[in-house]
């Protein structure tokens, strides 16, 4: 199975320029875990991500979402799949990076993030209802 066969196309796009509270919201309202940070005037580093783990870890440490811009929590050395890759492929590159989220580009621009999630979802067998009386007590 191939990256674009599990990957959501629904891609969150923010700016650095954000609060972590705005990106936060962002999130919340499409009901996604990471958001690809695009930087439409060129100046920062290029395509980075945002997790809802950065917000989490910013909150931890006591700081504002209300004052901590996306910036200064965006990871900016990031790998990148593409819609070709196997999904072990993916995988592999995420237990190496030690990360849960892969922007997929295709031609240079982000068409769908992959995540631990749905590769889990796609690898785990379908489930299968037992028919009542016929399951063993626990």
């Amino acid at each position: 199975m191939l990256v674009r066969d599990a990957m959501s196309t629904v891609v969150l796009t923010i700016g650095p320029a954000h609060t972590l509270r705005q990106a936060a919201a962002l999130m919340s309202a499409r009901r996604v875990g990471a958001a690809v940070v695009l930087d439409p005037d060129g100046t920062g580093t290029g395509t980075g991500i945002l997790t809802e783990r950065d917000i989490l870890n910013s909150v931890g440490l006591g700081q504002s979402p209300d004052t901590e811009y996306v910036h200064a929590h965006t990871t900016t050395d990031v790998v990148f799949a593409t819609p070709a890759w196997t999904l072990e492929e993916a995988a592999q590159a995420m237990a190496h990076g030690g990360f849960r989220h892969l922007i997929v580009l295709d031609h240079g621009e982000p068409a769908g993030i992959v995540s631990v999630r749905d590769i889990i979802r796609c690898w785990a067998p379908a489930r299968q209802r037992v028919p009542a009386g016929t399951g063993s007590a626990h």
